[in-house]
């Protein structure tokens, strides 16, 4: 009979729960030191990412009503359905995570969310919005759940909460630059052919894309 299999997070955990002296105690917070450096800028360069496509629809909205002829009810629901695409498939992703690994399925979440919120732009009336909001959410699904998960097979209990507030600093940074960054992708308009805000979705997008390919080789299970 085989072994259960150890992460790396468990023999650290274990550690922690046991008196640590001298040089066992620094080469506890070395292995962290290292794990930290390398995991967190990364999850929170992604995370960025992330909550950069969620909340650009706003920062579109005036532009982009006008175009489509959305009113502020039908723009109300776009923005809203994406959380029932969200819900919906929130269980089925985090299942799939545990069936592919977390390197794998974040890669995959990350490739399809960047695609779904570039096609954005190329919407031309209100259901083609809603429907391009549910998939987003539906392409979203499991990416918290998933990072977290990720977290656990590195960081020890005792150090994950620090960990977690650390990457959650990516919210604050994702409104910070990313109203200052999609007011200039708006002086784009007219080039290609293109509206402002549709230059907006596409290159606001393509990190995410970039970024789920650099996963799959930076990440490790």
């Amino acid at each position: 009979m085989s072994l259960p299999e150890r992460r790396p997070s468990d023999e650290l955990a274990t550690a922690g729960q046991q008196p640590i002296h001298g040089r066992g105690r620094e080469f506890e917070h070395d292995v962290l030191r290292r794990v930290t450096r390398r995991l967190v800028p990364f999850l929170c360069l992604i995370y960025f990412a992330n909550f950069l496509d969620r909340v650009n629809v706003g920062f579109a909205a005036l532009a982009m009503n006008q175009q489509l002829g959305l009113t502020a009810t039908m723009f109300g629901f776009g923005t809203g359905v994406f959380f029932f695409g969200y819900v919906l498939f929130e269980i089925p992703s985090n299942l799939a995570l545990r069936r592919f690994g977390a390197r794998r399925w974040l890669a995959r979440i990350m490739i399809t969310w960047g695609l779904i919120s570039g096609a954005t732009a190329f919407a031309w009336n209100d259901w083609s919005f809603y429907t391009i909001r549910f998939l987003l959410g539906a392409a979203e699904a499991g990416f918290l759940p998933g990072v977290v998960l990720y977290m656990t097979y590195w960081i020890p209990t005792a150090h994950r909460a620090r960990i977690l507030g650390l990457f959650m600093v990516a919210i604050a940074l994702s409104g910070l630059i990313g109203a200052p960054l999609s007011g200039l992708l708006f002086k784009l308009d007219g080039i290609g052919g293109l509206a402002g805000w549709q230059w907006m979705f596409l290159i606001e997008a393509a990190p995410a894309v970039l970024l789920g390919f650099v996963t799959l080789g930076y990440l490790t299970d």
